[in-house]
């Protein structure tokens, strides 16, 4: 994942009244089609549901499914980490951490 990792453009993430991302072209399309395969395989478990797949058949697809999303989390996780929070960290803002643990916490149930 860290070759996926690159280096951003000074844009600020946490402006007064406004959080944006600022993830370079190569990352924002890298996490595009992650999604729009993922977008692809859950209208596939829809399919074997309506065509009454076996149960099996199916909670496999949703474990590929599940996984899938969990590396589009990881990547943005750390994209996040590489620049949003380390940005606000050095700019004096503690409540990143706190904000950082709580999305943690979210993303590991």
């Amino acid at each position: 994942m860290n070759n996926q990792v690159e280096k951003l453009s000074h844009v600020s993430c946490h402006l007064p009244n406004e959080r944006k991302s600022h993830h370079s072209d190569k990352i924002k399309k890298n996490l595009i089609n992650r999604l729009n395969r993922i977008e692809g395989q859950v209208r596939g478990v829809k399919g074997m549901i309506e065509k009454d797949t076996y149960c099996d058949d199916v909670l496999n697809q949703i474990a590929s499914i599940q996984s899938s999303l969990n590396s589009v989390g990881k990547l943005l996780l750390e994209q996040h980490m590489k620049s949003c929070v380390i940005e606000r960290f050095q700019e004096g803002d503690q409540e990143v951490i706190d904000e950082l643990l709580v999305t943690m916490h979210k993303l590991m149930k």
